[in-house]
């Protein structure tokens, strides 16, 4: 196999050395990232091994690929401040896509938390194809596809996270990336969006925010603006038109809500019906 591949077929190949590995000698999950990138070069046979995964105090990023002089052996490096496993397992994940993918691309690689939840459907976008491979290297899809196995709820995402040794978010994206749901996850810090990620069906349907492009109060009427409540897990129903107001009057959605005080920050999940349209009307 080449340098050239896919985020997709170089994560599925570590996945299947990982799962033919018996259980008595290895936990398949959470992944040992730092003991895969080390061997990462022995098995595809390169010559320029990720010698070292350190955690060290990198202000402003979250992770750092970079090779010495000669380029014959690079090191990984991630933030050791962060304080949550799962974020730090991810951006292990992520440098190690990158050095799989696109070392021969750059000499080196600085990563921030926004570069960490860059899952768009760019395939020519770097930082999207790293995470792609560090989802699916952490997450595969068969075996995410078999713990969904109940109604979707933050209850059910936090099992998947604890399973694979990710952070809340990581999982809720992974299955907004798959799922047939019309579902958007919004976080949002002092009652405006920080950011947002909707599943394909619910951007197809018009249910999607732009946050790099202006600042969007949270509704008022909804479950993250209600201080009174920290959590709901399961979710509570309201109308659509609270969040979207074109929607039509008579539609219900759910949202769920986790407020998480380490970040500060809510975490909402609002999950549409699925024939749900919710486009603003055309303008001529």
């Amino acid at each position: 196999m080449g340098d050239k591949q896919t985020p997709q077929k170089a994560a599925n190949r570590l996945c299947k050395i990982l799962d033919a590995i018996p259980a008595e000698f290895q936990k398949r999950f959470p992944v040992d990232v730092p003991l895969m990138a080390k061997e990462t070069a022995n098995i595809f046979k390169w010559s320029d091994p990720i010698t070292e995964v350190e955690g060290v105090a990198i202000r402003n990023f979250e992770g750092m690929l970079f090779p010495n002089e000669n380029k014959t052996a690079w090191k990984l490096l991630y933030n050791s401040k962060v304080t949550s496993e799962g974020r730090t397992r991810f951006t292990q994940a992520h440098e190690l896509g990158h050095y799989i993918l696109h070392r021969t691309m750059q000499n080196e690689f600085m990563c921030t938390e926004e570069d960490m939840r860059n899952w768009s459907a760019d395939s020519t976008n770097i930082e999207a194809q790293a995470d792609l491979f560090a989802s699916n290297l952490l997450m595969p899809l068969n075996d995410y596809r078999k713990q969904l196995n109940a109604e979707v709820d933050f209850d059910l995402l936090g099992h998947c996270a604890d399973r694979y040794g990710v952070s809340l978010t990581a999982a809720t994206l992974r299955w907004l990336e798959h799922t047939d749901d019309s579902a958007v996850l919004v976080v949002s810090k002092d009652g405006y969006m920080d950011w947002a990620w909707s599943s394909n069906r619910a951007f197809n349907a018009g249910a999607f925010f732009k946050t790099s492009q202006s600042a969007i109060e949270i509704p008022s009427a909804s479950l993250a603006a209600n201080a009174t409540v920290t959590h709901d897990r399961h979710g509570v129903e309201m109308a659509a038109q609270v969040w979207f107001p074109h929607a039509d009057k008579n539609s219900i959605i759910k949202e769920m809500k986790i407020v998480s005080e380490q970040y500060d920050c809510v975490f909402s999940i609002l999950k549409l019906p699925r024939s749900e349209k919710v486009w603003a009307p055309w303008k001529y």
